[in-house]
C-alpha cells in the first residue's frame, strides 16, 4: 500500500520539475535587454532564440544517457546544463563579463538542451509509475510546463522588477533547487506491480481531481496581477502553495487504503467513463482487425496500404485521401517507414505550421509589445500566453475524459485546436494597435499551441505505434528548431527593414516602433497557419476510418 502513496509523490515531484523547467517560455521577458547589451540586430537575436529551440533537436541524447546513468543523475545533469547555460547569460546581460556572440549562441543551445533532458526524466517517471494511466499522467504533468513563465514572472516582480536579468538568474538556480526537492521521491520509486482494475479506476478519479486543481492554479495565475513587489511576493507564495497542495494526495491514498482494509465499502466504480487509448487496447485492436480482415477479405493489419479501389478514383482529391491510408491504430513505424508515410508528413506540416509558429510568437512577445508602445504590458502578455498555454495542455486530456459520452478522433481534436491560431493572427492584423486585441490574440495562440504540444505524444503513439513513440516523437519535433529559424528570420527581416524609419539606435541596437514592425509578419504567419489547418483537416479525413475501427473493436469487446 505504501507503493501507491509513493507513486503519487513521484507525480507531484514531476509536476514541480515541469512547472519550473519551462524556462524557454520567458525568453521574450529579457530578449530586449539581451539585444541591447549585445548590440545585435533582430535577425541575430532570432538566432539566439533558435539556439534555445535547437536544443530540442538533440533531445535524443538524454535517452542515450539513460542507458548508462541512473534517472537522478540525468536530472542533475540537466540542472547543471541549465545552471551553466542560463548562468553565463545572466553574467553577460548584467555586464559582469563580455563574450563573443558565438559563445552566447552556444550557451543558449546548452540551456535549451537542459529542458529536453528534464522532459525525458518526467516522461520516464510517468510511463514507469502509471503504465495504465499513462496519457492522463503525461498530459497533466506536461501541462505545468506551460505555466513556468507566469511563475517566473511573479518571482521576478517580487524580487527586482526593474531588471529582466533576474529571469536568467532564476532560470539558472530554480531548476537546480527543484531537482534537489524531487530527489527523494525519485530515489524511493515503488516496484511496478501488475495493474489492478480497481486501483486503475480510482487513480483515474484522482487524476480528475488533480486536473481541477490545475485549472484553479491556472485561473489564479491568469486573473491575479501584482500591483507592487509586496503583492507579487504574496501571489507567488500562493502559487507555490497550490503546487505543494497535491502533496496531500499520498496521505489521502494511504488513509483510503487503510479504510478499505478495515471498513467494508460497497461503493463500486464499474460505471467509470474513463477509457484511454493505451498499448494494451491497441494490441487487442490489432488482433480483432486481423480476424475481421481474414473474414471479410480486407487487407491484413500488417499492411498499411489503403484499399485498392482508391487507385481507380478519377478525382485527385479522393486519390490523395486514400493513398496509403492508415488501416489501424498502433501499427509500429520505423524511421524509414515514417519518411514514406503521407500521414506523417501531413502531421509534421500541421505541427510545423501550428504549434511551432505559436512558440515563435511567444519568443517575439517582448519586441511586439515594445514596437507597439506597450512595453509595460510585456509581463502581462507573458502571463496571458503562459496561462492559456497551460489551459490548452490541460484540454488535451479532455478526449480521454469524455470518451464514453462523445467519441471523436484525436486528429479531429488536433484540427479544432489549430483553428484559433489563424484567427488570432488576423485579429492582430486588423486590430494590432488595440491592447485588448493583443491580449486576445496572445491568449488564442497560447491555447492552440499548448494543446498541440501536449497532445502530440499521444497522437504520435496512436498513429505510428507506442513502442516507437519515443524515437518518432523526436523526429517530429525537429520541426521546432527549423520553424524557429524560418519564422523568426522572417519576423526579424520585416522588423529590421522598418527599423530605419523607427526611433533609431538605442544602446547600440536598432529598435523599430509602430504597427508596421510586425504587420506583414502577422499576415504571413496567419497564411502559414491556414496551411497547417488545411493539412490537419486532410490528416483527420485520412485517419478517421482507423479511429472508427478502433472504437468499434473496443466497444465490441466491452459487450462480452
Amino acid at each position: 500500500m505504501a507503493g501507491q502513496s509513493r507513486k503519487w509523490m513521484i507525480l507531484v515531484a514531476t509536476i514541480w520539475i515541469q512547472a519550473f523547467t519551462g524556462t524557454n517560455f520567458d525568453f521574450s521577458a529579457y530578449s530586449s535587454e539581451m539585444k541591447a547589451v549585445l548590440g545585435v540586430s533582430q535577425v541575430q537575436l532570432n538566432y539566439l532564440a533558435t539556439a534555445s529551440d535547437l536544443g530540442k533537436a538533440v533531445g535524443w541524447s538524454s535517452g542515450l544517457a539513460l542507458m548508462w546513468l541512473p534517472l537522478w543523475a540525468v536530472m542533475f545533469t540537466a540542472a547543471a546544463m541549465g545552471l551553466v547555460g542560463y548562468g553565463v547569460q545572466w553574467l553577460v546581460i548584467s555586464n559582469v563579463i563580455a563574450l563573443p556572440y558565438f559563445v552566447v549562441f552556444l550557451v543558449c543551445l546548452l540551456a535549451g538542451c537542459s529542458i529536453c533532458w528534464f522532459n525525458t526524466v518526467c516522461f520516464v517517471l510517468c510511463i514507469k509509475n502509471f503504465p495504465s494511466n499513462r496519457p492522463l499522467a503525461l498530459s497533466l504533468t506536461v501541462s505545468f510546463n506551460g505555466v513556468s513563465a507566469a511563475l517566473y514572472n511573479l518571482a521576478v516582480n517580487s524580487l527586482n522588477p526593474s531588471t529582466s536579468a533576474a529571469y536568467l538568474l532564476l532560470n539558472a538556480l530554480v531548476p537546480l533547487f527543484t531537482s534537489i526537492a524531487a530527489l527523494v521521491p525519485i530515489l524511493r520509486q515503488p516496484p511496478v506491480d501488475p495493474p489492478d482494475p480497481e486501483v486503475v479506476k480510482r487513480d483515474q478519479f484522482t487524476f480528475l481531481k488533480l486536473n481541477l486543481l490545475a485549472v484553479i492554479t491556472g485561473l489564479y495565475l491568469l486573473f491575479l496581477h501584482p500591483s507592487n513587489a509586496l503583492m507579487a511576493c504574496f501571489l507567488f507564495t500562493g502559487a507555490v502553495f497550490l503546487l505543494i497542495l497535491p502533496l496531500g494526495i499520498p496521505g489521502v491514498v494511504y488513509a483510503r487504503n487503510w479504510f478499505r482494509r478495515t471498513v467494508y465499502s460497497s461503493i463500486r466504480l464499474d460505471g467509470s467513463g474513463f477509457i484511454l487509448v493505451d498499448a494494451e487496447d491497441l494490441e487487442l485492436h490489432k488482433e480483432l482487425l486481423s480476424r475481421d480482415s481474414l473474414a471479410n477479405g480486407l487487407p491484413n493489419s500488417s499492411n498499411i496500404e489503403g484499399s485498392p479501389h482508391g487507385a481507380n478514383e478519377c478525382c485527385s482529391c479522393a486519390a490523395v485521401i486514400e493513398k496509403d491510408q492508415l488501416v489501424m491504430l498502433g501499427q509500429e513505424h520505423t524511421a524509414k517507414m515514417l519518411g514514406r508515410s503521407l500521414d506523417f508528413w501531413l502531421y509534421y506540416l500541421a505541427y510545423f505550421c501550428g504549434g511551432t509558429i505559436g512558440l515563435v510568437y511567444s519568443n517575439n512577445i517582448g519586441q511586439i509589445a515594445q514596437s507597439l508602445g506597450h512595453s509595460l504590458m510585456n509581463s502581462k502578455l507573458i502571463t496571458v500566453y503562459s496561462a492559456f498555454s497551460f489551459f490548452g495542455r490541460l484540454l488535451s486530456a479532455a478526449p480521454d475524459f469524455i470518451r464514453t459520452k462523445f467519441y471523436f478522433a484525436r486528429t479531429g481534436w488536433l484540427t479544432i485546436a489549430l483553428l484559433p491560431t489563424p484567427i488570432a493572427f488576423f485579429v492582430l492584423v486588423a486590430f494590432g494597435g488595440n491592447p485588448l486585441a493583443i491580449q486576445a490574440g496572445t491568449a488564442l495562440i497560447g491555447l492552440s499551441s499548448g494543446f498541440i504540444f501536449a497532445a502530440a505524444v499521444s497522437i504520435t503513439s496512436e498513429l505510428f505505434g507506442p513502442e516507437s513513440a519515443g524515437v518518432n516523437h523526436n523526429i517530429l519535433i525537429t520541426n521546432i528548431p527549423i520553424g524557429s529559424l524560418i519564422y523568426g528570420f522572417l519576423a526579424a527581416l520585416v522588423y529590421d527593414s522598418n527599423a530605419v524609419s523607427g526611433v533609431g539606435l538605442l544602446a547600440n541596437s536598432v529598435v523599430c516602433m509602430g504597427r508596421k514592425c510586425y504587420f506583414w509578419t502577422f499576415v504571413w504567419w496567419g497564411c502559414i497557419s491556414l496551411l497547417g489547418l488545411a493539412s490537419s483537416v486532410l490528416l483527420f479525413i485520412r485517419t478517421k476510418p482507423a479511429y472508427h475501427r478502433f472504437e468499434q473493436s473496443r466497444t465490441s469487446t466491452m459487450l462480452y
